[in-house]
């Protein structure tokens, strides 16, 4: 368990780093669009009031609240499906990845009331019209490691 904690805070620092650098010290808050590398990377400020893609978008603050809920929920979850059943050491650093991801977008929605997203890639001529951040990513990156490598106790068990 303890590397799903130090992957889990490695990625919350760096997720919130960035978004600090990104949205405060760049002033992409206010400038709302820097083209760094177009058309394949630019910033884009969009607060995401949602779930992905702005999804169950709402500005009340109910539904701030709930997806605060549902997100702990989840990195709960993650957290005693671990101590459970402990995948090996790839499982537990997906582990992280998620939970650290999760930790970072619900930081954003105390604070800002909504998650900041910034990233926005578009290539070969499709214009993708959606931002998202480090957080979304490593979330994605978590999801997809948890699936591929679970603990011994899904499946992965040899029967002998």
């Amino acid at each position: 368990m303890r590397l799903v904690w130090v992957v889990a805070a490695a990625i919350f620092v760096v997720d919130q780093a960035i978004k600090y650098w990104v949205v405060h010290a760049m002033d992409l808050a206010t400038r709302l669009s820097i083209d760094v590398f177009p058309p394949f990377l630019n910033l884009r400020m969009a607060w995401n009031y949602g779930i992905n893609f702005g999804l169950f978008s709402g500005d009340a603050p109910g539904t701030r609240w709930v997806l605060i809920s549902v997100a702990i929920g989840i990195v709960l979850f993650v957290l005693v499906w671990m101590r459970r059943d402990p995948p090996g050491t790839l499982g537990l650093i997906s582990a992280g990845f998620l939970i650290g991801g999760a930790l970072g977008n619900i930081v954003d929605r105390v604070l800002y009331g909504a998650v900041a997203d910034f990233l926005n890639m578009s290539c070969c001529g499709i214009v993708n019209p959606f931002a998202f951040n480090v957080a979304d990513i490593a979330i994605f990156i978590g999801a997809v490691g948890l699936v591929l490598f679970p603990g011994e106790g899904s499946g992965g068990k040899k029967a002998g």
